[in-house]
């Protein structure tokens, strides 16, 4: 076990002291924006028959260029303001995320309909259910890593009060980890078990396991997900966690609330959250919503796996089904995911020059 030192074993001052991870698009790319957007937008047209080309977004794509090497390369996270919302509905701003996805990477599937896209907006589900999901709820999560290289949120409504996003670095996490709690941090190097919350393809277990932290060729990889290790526990032939393991989540999650440690911010109507999920580990305050449909919380999300992806350990194979570099990779392939799915994985890696398991 070793100290990292990097960008993305930050703390809160070290994100006070630059803005290097905010990008802002100005009033003439919004407009250029806008007008791309609204000119290939049919309403009838499925998201997976547009192609990349189709999409210009002037200057604005270096920038969010720039945003997304640094989420992927540097501090683990970064945030672009300015995107065009107030001239756009929300099926056009869902197609503006959508065409963002297509120049940075393949979109991975996000759950057992298999979905490319999905609008994070209380459904009325519950997060602590077998098969609950936190996107779809508004109660408060727990910190946790999704299941892709890169995830992508971008706003278009905010709640009526709440929905506060809160960041840790699972880097820096370690860290404190190592110099408080050696021993703890022993267990965190240790496999636990995850539930998949009965979203597995017909190819997979209901569970996986991965250790919280793993070290491979000079990486620091970082997983964790309180809910779904307290889920796996009501699986069949899952042992039970042991004192020492109870222990290690407990003061994981004391070290990434630390009020020095945990970033929070706003997401406002136009913004865009870029997150590492093998370095940060992210989560949501609950939240209060408007009666209004039209008003209601909503943002968008995609999961992507970027050509410039790098190894990851082969104990990660069976979370992400792939862990080569540059390779199509993460992603909940459901039970949806059909021969659609499969050309639309295909074409767009081809587009990117990225590998794709052919089985």
């Amino acid at each position: 076990m070793n100290i990292f030192e990097a960008p993305s074993s930050w703390e809160i001052e070290d994100l006070r002291s630059t803005n290097d991870w905010c990008f802002e698009i100005d009033q003439a790319d919004r407009k250029q924006i806008t007008t791309s957007i609204k000119s290939v937008f049919d309403k009838d047209r499925d998201l997976f028959d547009y192609s990349p080309d189709e999409f210009d977004l002037g200057t604005s794509w270096e920038i969010i260029e720039r945003a997304l090497l640094e989420a992927h390369h540097q501090k683990g996270l970064s945030i672009v303001r300015g995107l065009p919302r107030e001239d756009l509905n929300h099926e056009e701003f869902r197609l503006l995320s959508w065409a963002i996805g297509l120049k940075a990477g393949v979109a991975r599937p996000q759950g057992l309909a298999s979905q490319y896209i999905s609008a994070v907006q209380d459904a009325g589900t519950d997060y602590r259910a077998a098969n609950g999901r936190g996107y779809s709820s508004n109660a408060e999560l727990d910190f946790h890593v999704d299941v892709a290289d890169l995830t992508i949120l971008t706003c278009y409504n905010k709640a009526k009060s709440g929905g506060q996003s809160m960041i840790s670095s699972g880097v820096t996490a370690h860290n404190y980890l190592i110099k408080e709690r050696p021993d703890l941090a022993e267990i965190a190097y240790q496999h636990f078990y995850f539930s998949r919350q009965e979203e597995q393809a017909p190819d997979e277990k209901p569970f996986y396991s991965l250790p919280l932290f793993e070290e491979e060729k000079g990486n620091l990889f970082c997983n964790w997900n309180r809910n779904r290790v307290q889920s796996a526990q009501n699986i069949e032939g899952i042992p039970e966690l042991s004192k020492l393991q109870k222990e290690t989540m407990d003061f994981l999650d004391e070290i990434l609330t630390r009020p020095e440690l945990m970033y929070t911010m706003y997401l406002e109507p136009g913004d865009m959250q870029i997150i590492n999920n093998y370095r940060m580990f992210h989560s949501r305050t609950g939240y209060l919503d408007y009666e209004n449909d039209l008003k209601k919380r909503c943002l968008y999300r995609l999961w992507l796996s970027p050509p410039d992806s790098i190894k990851l350990p082969e104990s990660w194979k069976d979370f992400y089904r792939s862990v080569e570099p540059s390779m199509v990779r993460g992603g909940i392939i459901g039970q949806s995911y059909d021969e659609t799915c499969i050309d639309f994985d295909k074409t767009h890696s081809k587009f990117l020059n990225m590998k794709i398991d052919a089985s």
